[in-house]
């Protein structure tokens, strides 16, 4: 697969990236939605180009794992069929927005969002990790996840536009959201910076501001019709058996169906005490090349015994969490460093079994 070795972008349907299981293929919802013909469609696509597991994303975006080269253009074919790429390469690589996953037909999220995907267009080239967030509902939800160019309510109710990085936003008059967010935009390509949150230019006069965000509304945990999804990777068939109607994904590990859900949930977490949700880990070895060491089966055996955040790694890249865990475990030539909040390691070259008797695991 010597065709997709380049790695650091953020893949997308157009532009999969190779990995330990083959190509991965990345796939950006509308809306951060599918309906239930889509959703049966990609658990069909899964199994049938890829290895049958999909991944949901801190993006609330979908993977499928294990394509191969030569499936990848039919893939990619029927993705666009189903409305869940876009047809054009640059307007999907440029696609990278996330809802408030609890917005409704008509509301601010949706008619901003909406606005924006029609506009996209007009965006320049971004690089691939830049993105939007339209967290237009009566309080933020979004505000712990990652994101550039933000709209969402300030104190008063009002919606403001907030630069990644900046406490305060500035008052977007009613109907003119997309427009300040693309000219945020071009701004930011214009000052060839990399991410918003690292860029320490003033911001022009008419993006500062100084309305604070106003409190934030908790995560959607498991629960009632919520359906947690361990690490995050969940298998076709698992998926396919849950569908009965359209679902929205959040960025929280979590599928929100639209409708009724079934009786029986193989695979998922309905429990929102679950240890599993205090658990990050990334794919690990061997289905990341640059995994040093297995990562979600030691997790899995250890969430019950961690308390706080837990963070399994397989390299030092620290996929799957951006924020320091309580505890955070590192691969490291077969072995791991055991860090706990932000500072340098307080151990170092663990096996598993040595991490495991650090936690009192049997």
């Amino acid at each position: 697969m010597s065709g997709f070795t380049v790695r650091g972008w953020c893949p997308d349907a157009w532009r999969p990236m190779e990995s330990g299981d083959g190509l991965l293929v990345r796939i950006k919802p509308r809306l951060g939605r599918v309906d239930r013909d889509q959703a049966l469609a990609l658990c069909r696509l899964a199994q049938t180009y890829g290895n049958g597991l999909i991944d949901l994303t801190r993006r609330a975006n979908l993977q499928i794992r294990g394509v191969s080269e030569a499936g990848w253009p039919a893939l990619v074919a029927e993705l666009v069929a189903h409305g869940l790429a876009d047809p054009d390469a640059a307007r999907e690589a440029r696609r990278n927005i996330l809802i408030a996953p609890d917005w409704t037909a008509g509301d601010d999220s949706h008619r901003i969002a909406c606005d924006l995907i029609a506009r996209m267009g007009e965006l320049p080239p971004l690089p691939g990790k830049v993105g939007f967030v339209i967290d237009a509902g009566h309080a933020p939800i979004l505000n712990r996840e990652p994101g550039d160019f933000r709209i969402e309510r300030n104190m008063s109710g009002d919606l403001i536009l907030r630069a990644e990085g900046r406490e305060c936003g500035v008052s977007v008059p009613f109907g003119l959201e997309a427009d300040r967010l693309i000219a945020l935009a071009q701004w930011f390509s214009q000052s060839g910076a990399a991410r918003m949150a690292r860029h320490g230019a003033s911001l022009p006069d008419w993006a500062e501001g100084t309305q604070h965000p106003a409190p934030a509304r908790p995560a959607i945990a498991p629960g009632g019709a919520a359906l947690g999804v361990p690490f995050g990777r969940i298998e076709a068939a698992h998926l396919s058996r849950a569908i009965t109607s359209g679902f929205r994904i959040t960025p929280w590990r979590v599928l929100l169906p639209e409708g009724p859900g079934p009786a029986s949930l193989p695979g998922f977490i309905t429990d929102p005490s679950s240890p599993l949700l205090r658990v990050d880990a990334c794919p690990g070895a061997p289905a990341c090349p640059q995994a040093e060491v297995e990562t979600r089966d030691l997790a899995r055996r250890l969430a019950p015994a961690v308390k706080g955040r837990l963070h399994v790694s397989g390299c030092a890249k620290l996929c799957a969490r951006s924020a320091p865990a309580d505890i955070t475990l590192t691969g490291r030539n077969g072995r791991f460093d055991l860090t706990t909040g932000a500072g340098p390691p307080a151990l170092t070259d663990l096996d598993p079994a040595a991490v495991f008797a650090h936690f009192g695991v049997a």
